[in-house]
């Protein structure tokens, strides 16, 4: 999970496994795989490089 936050500054915890899709309007917005769409505060580069940080935490949990 990441973190990210909406327009109104909540913090909530995303589970990456279900994002569809992402785009700037120039807001960002998220789309779920159970059709939800989120709008955040935070970039496309930065949820990019939050996911991958996160991957690699998880994978170097796994090979130890």
């Amino acid at each position: 999970m990441i973190y990210v936050t909406r327009l109104n500054g909540e913090r909530l915890a995303l589970n990456i496994d279900i994002i569809e899709q992402m785009e700037e309007t120039p807001d960002t917005v998220i789309t779920l795989t159970t059709g939800k769409k989120l709008v955040v505060r935070e970039s496309m580069h930065k949820i990019r490089e939050d996911i991958i940080s996160f991957r690699k935490r998880s994978l170097t949990k796994i090979k130890k």
